[in-house]
């Protein structure tokens, strides 16, 4: 909670017409005035030896159930009874409540479905596949494989992501993004951004080279990165790297190393990189975010073929010159030497190359930024594209008398 949906919440509680209940397992939500907050618990919790072709479903059904009996809770004390339910169908949340309300009508979130090609699995030659991972990747998609007969509609954010799904979910679902704050989201000239070890801010005068993700972790391409730095720092002296990112893992298994990747690659670095000029910020404060973004002159976008970040669309909303690794999901954003740079995700030596390209000559590549903006606005603005998309939607379940106004 919030995900996907903030935004579109905090449009709705601000028209001043809508009862809006959020159910989450969180244990200290974020709150917002007018936002009733449900708090449940899983009903059941796979146990560490649980069987693996059945632990993700295990662990589904309990949410699922936890979520249903506080429903019914609402429905029977109070009488709660809603118009429309939405929600992410990934984690089971879903898949009872129409024990609860059978005739109240579902959206659901279809975010990823798993497959043994042209995904995370068998992507990074650095990683062995196991022979049992078509076994656990079908296991997997049990949750999303009942939730398209739970939901009465689908909502995909991209068309990759649909089509990752198999073809008789396509028609049961309709692709719109979540939506970007374009008019928020403005690139800046003035920006500047102060560092604890530096004397003065950064301004949009330094070479500033960004990195941006939730984790540091193989998915969104860290390793890479991290063996690209000392080609690029060597050729541009002046320039500075600033990475933001946790140290846990959103994707993929757990790197047993102390320091995790994070440390590994630190190590494999070594003295090669001049480390004065990287700055690792951990995870910050979206305002400061913010400010990264707007005053880089580079931003490095990697992931393996996988679900797109916000901060991609984030970037590119901000005019943001971006080098991105060359994939599927990714080319469904950005034309290479059109809305930025497209390179090989296996080749550090060939995204060095391209990003030291851009940082010397920023006036060669600014028409970059300018087009991945107007992509962003014109496609996944949130205000003028995604969240009429979103109401048409929801009202096609609702009476006319209840259905949610859309001049926005």
């Amino acid at each position: 909670m919030p995900g996907q949906y903030r935004e579109i919440v905090l449009w709705l509680l601000a028209t001043g017409d809508h009862d809006i209940a959020f159910l989450t397992q969180r244990r200290n939500p974020p709150r917002f005035d007018g936002l009733r907050t449900v708090i449940y618990k899983p009903h059941h919790v796979p146990g560490k030896d649980a069987y693996g072709l059945s632990k993700v479903w295990e662990e589904a059904t309990g949410a699922g159930f936890g979520a249903a009996m506080a429903a019914r809770r609402l429905a029977q004390e109070e009488g709660v009874k809603p118009d429309i339910i939405v929600g992410h169908a990934g984690g089971g949340e879903l898949t009872f409540l129409k024990q609860v309300w059978p005739d109240v009508p579902i959206v659901g979130y279809f975010e990823y479905y798993y497959n043994l090609h042209g995904g995370l699995v068998g992507f990074d030659p650095e990683e062995t596949v196991s022979d049992h991972a078509p076994f656990l990747m079908q296991a997997r998609n049990a949750v999303p494989l009942a939730n398209i007969e739970t939901v009465d509609l689908g909502q995909c954010p991209t068309l990759w992501q649909r089509d990752r799904f198999p073809q008789s979910f396509h028609d049961r679902m309709y692709v719109c993004h979540d939506g970007i704050r374009t008019d928020r989201l403005v690139p800046s000239p003035a920006a500047s951004l102060s560092l604890g070890r530096l004397d003065r801010p950064l301004t949009r005068k330094d070479e500033v080279i960004t990195y941006v993700a939730r984790n540091l972790e193989k998915t969104r391409g860290f390793h890479i990165l991290m063996r690209a730095l000392p080609r690029i720092l060597t050729e541009r002296p002046e320039a500075r790297v600033l990475i933001i990112g946790g140290n846990d893992v959103s994707y993929g298994g757990k790197n047993e190393r102390p320091g995790g990747l994070r440390r590994e690659m630190e190590e494999e670095v070594g003295e090669t990189l001049d480390w004065s000029r990287v700055h690792f910020l951990g995870q910050i404060p979206y305002p400061e975010f913010q400010k990264l973004v707007q005053l880089s002159r580079c931003h490095i976008y990697l992931m393996m073929p996988f679900v797109l970040s916000w901060s991609l669309m984030e970037a590119m909303a901000m005019q943001a010159p971006i080098v991105a690794s060359d994939v599927l999901p990714v080319r469904e954003m950005i034309t290479h030497n059109e809305t930025g740079l497209l390179v090989d995700f296996h080749a550090p030596d060939a995204l060095a190359r391209q990003v030291i390209d851009v940082v010397s000559d920023p006036g060669a590549y600014a028409h970059l930024g300018q087009a991945a903006r107007a992509h962003v606005v014109t496609h996944h603005d949130f205000l003028t594209r995604c969240l009429p998309e979103h109401l048409a939607q929801i009202n096609g379940f609702l009476p006319v008398a209840k259905r949610i106004a859309i001049d926005v």
